[in-house]
């Protein structure tokens, strides 16, 4: 069975229901002139990982999507008088302070990531979502574009976006391989241990071990040679989030084991090992966690394209990340509030649409490719292996205290501006949605 769109409504299918997807269909959503259609392959929304966290752009994506009130109902931040930190970084082995990087009027703005889902779908009408629709095969022609999904149906509409994720089904037909060779996920040699901790436990684990109780309360980053651990707030800060990372740099490409799980649960053992040495705010961390995941991280090669004639692809899809900078969310948000504001601008129609796609991709290429190089460049940076830096503390410390200004400070009603121009739209204006 083929469902069919309203024939004088411009058609949107979007493929994920993840943040960015949900986001993006919400503010489709309140143009009442768009036919918005949301496949999600599970049988209901749903979000892996836990904590998520946030840089300024990426908060200020949140509120020109309109979803501000949604997301301060359960966002964490740094505690006073430290507002305006979004880490505070310390040195491995023994929890000395080496500087901090400032978010101001932000901080570290953090949430659970199911939570904040759940905040985003209680704005999306009924109706647009569709479940246990795993997409298999995307056709297009010149009139519009098929979708085929694993229970059989299809769904017919102008244009498509894929919203679905590092292992999306929607990026083959974008950049087929038989023209651009395979882009496929590869692992980013970094494995990531992760764990949730109570906030009064943490508390009293680090007055145990004779370390500032503040080590508990404000995001922290702990810096060494080829690992690094992270802590910030979740869930009305009643949990730490914590992950801890280990590179493989032996090689210049680390491959997994043959079949081994991208996620699995360890032993803490395991875990404790790896940061065997390290100071007292660590190991307090660490021995909190008794049933670790350990998280084996993938990220794509920079893309040449995002865009074939009806059919674009977005968030992980397009440049899933490594969380270094903790941008990846903050990028598919940017690329929902950009791509919603080109579709419900008045001179879109179903006639241009595609030229839209166009032009989302012109202007969000660049950008989306260097936050993903810039990402891998800062884990680097943490684990004392940046070129020309290395494990000199003082230059560490140096380079973190601005390394995020430029990722921080973009504007995304910039790109909508500068896409409008590229398409010879009159429209100046810029679309809030609310």
């Amino acid at each position: 069975m083929v469902s069919d769109p309203q024939p004088e409504r411009l058609s949107i299918g979007i493929v994920g229901g993840g943040i960015g997807g949900v986001a993006f269909a919400v503010a489709l959503s309140r143009d009442p002139r768009l036919d918005v259609q949301l496949f999600e392959a599970a049988p209901h929304f749903s979000e892996i990982g836990a904590g998520v966290s946030f840089g300024p752009n990426a908060v200020r994506a949140i509120q020109l999507l309109g979803l501000e009130q949604s997301y301060r109902r359960i966002a964490d931040s740094s505690p006073a008088p430290y507002e305006d930190v979004w880490f505070e970084w310390r040195c491995w082995r023994d929890d000395a302070y080496l500087t901090a990087s400032l978010a101001p009027g932000c901080g570290q703005s953090s949430v659970h990531r199911a939570d904040f889902l759940d905040a985003i779908v209680a704005n999306l009408p009924k109706g647009i979502a569709q479940f246990g629709k795993r997409c298999i095969e995307v056709q297009q022609d010149a009139e519009g574009v098929e979708v085929a999904f694993e229970d059989g149906s299809r769904h017919r509409c102008d244009i498509l976006i894929g919203y679905d994720g590092i292992k999306s089904a929607v990026r083959e037909h974008v950049l087929p391989p038989e023209q651009y060779g395979e882009f496929n996920p590869f692992w980013s040699g970094t494995y990531a241990y992760r764990g949730m901790i109570p906030t009064g436990q943490l508390e009293e684990a680090m007055a145990a071990k004779g370390a500032d109780k503040r080590l508990a309360l404000v995001p922290q980053m702990y810096l060494g040679p080829d690992r690094h651990i992270l802590t910030f707030p979740v869930k009305q800060s009643e949990l730490i989030n914590v992950v801890a990372f280990i590179t493989d740099r032996s090689t210049a490409t680390p491959t997994l084991a043959e079949g081994e799980a991208w996620v699995k649960p360890v032993s803490q053992e395991e875990m404790l090992g790896v940061f065997e040495g390290w100071g007292a705010g660590s190991q307090a961390i660490l021995e909190c966690i008794p049933e670790p995941t350990r998280w084996a991280l993938h990220e794509l090669p920079e893309l040449p394209r995002y865009h074939r004639d009806r059919v674009l692809i977005v968030g992980d899809a397009a440049h899933a990340m490594v969380p270094h900078q903790g941008a990846g969310a903050g990028q598919a948000l940017e690329d929902a509030y950009v791509l919603a504001s080109l579709l419900t601008d008045q001179a879109c129609t179903r006639h241009n649409a595609q030229q839209a796609l166009a032009a989302f991709d012109a202007v969000r290429h660049e950008r989306t490719c260097k936050v993903q190089r810039t990402s891998h460049e800062a884990g680097d940076l943490y684990e004392y292996s940046a070129p020309g830096i290395d494990d000199d503390e003082d230059k560490v410390a140096s380079e973190l205290e601005t390394r995020f200004d430029w990722l921080w400070n973009h504007d995304p009603q910039d790109d909508v501006l500068a896409a409008k121009v590229r398409l010879a739209w009159e429209s100046t204006s810029l679309t809030a949605f609310a």
